[in-house]
């Protein structure tokens, strides 16, 4: 007949034991105080739904491609107001902002229908197109500049018809793109309120437009 030995455990084998034991169990209680926090904050931050954002820094006029985006899942309490909830929603669209890695896709920072210009508008304001008399690569899309138009007759005089305007896009003078002149410089898009839009319009139609270029501050 045959003996059955059982082999003792040394005290180093139990403490590892007890350890293990310990472990686990506090595992399991962090675990379950986790899945109590969520439960308790739910009511407040709201059950997830899928929002479109950025999957790589993008730049103002930028046309969003799959491959730029990504679905997040985040609590319906902190999704933006008008955040896209699906790629086939954002992709083909212009965006009117920089988008930082990340950040949501919403219904306000993508242009609405309409050519390569218009949509980067923003709602409310206009593109208006001025000769920069500058050498090209002076003035690039993001830059401020102001507008000064100096008028003839027999006291002439020189008035600032727009402070601080952005650059919405550089145009070249070459290739049917606007040539307004060989000293014209590449054309400037600018942002403009509709009042703005008046003024330069008129400056533009009985003066000389002169343009400076704005400081990072």
């Amino acid at each position: 007949m045959r003996r059955i030995y059982l082999r003792r455990w040394s005290p180093r084998s139990k403490l590892y034991l007890v350890l293990a034991l310990v472990c686990g169990a506090s595992a399991f209680a962090m675990v379950r105080g986790y899945e109590a926090r969520l439960a308790a904050l739910r009511p407040i931050a709201g059950t997830p739904v899928p929002v479109v954002v950025a999957a790589q820094p993008l730049s103002r006029g930028a046309v969003l491609t799959e491959d730029a985006l990504r679905v997040a899942s985040v609590p319906s309490a902190f999704s933006p107001p008008g955040a896209l909830r699906s790629l086939a929603d954002a992709v083909g669209a212009t965006i009117s902002s920089d988008l930082a890695e990340g950040e949501a896709v919403t219904r306000t920072r993508v242009g609405t229908t309409g050519g390569p210009v218009a949509s980067q508008v923003p709602s409310g304001l206009r593109a208006f197109v001025v000769p920069s008399g500058m050498p090209a690569g002076s003035v690039r899309p993001g830059d401020h500049v102001d507008v000064l138009a100096t008028f003839g007759g027999q006291r002439p005089y020189t008035d600032t018809v727009g402070t601080g305007l952005e650059v919405l896009s550089v145009l070249g003078t070459e290739g049917g793109a606007l040539a307004l002149g060989e000293d014209a410089g590449p054309s400037l898009v600018l942002l403009v309120t509709p009042d703005a839009a008046e003024r330069l319009a008129h400056a533009k139609a009985f003066g000389t437009l002169t343009l400076t270029i704005a400081g990072p501050g």
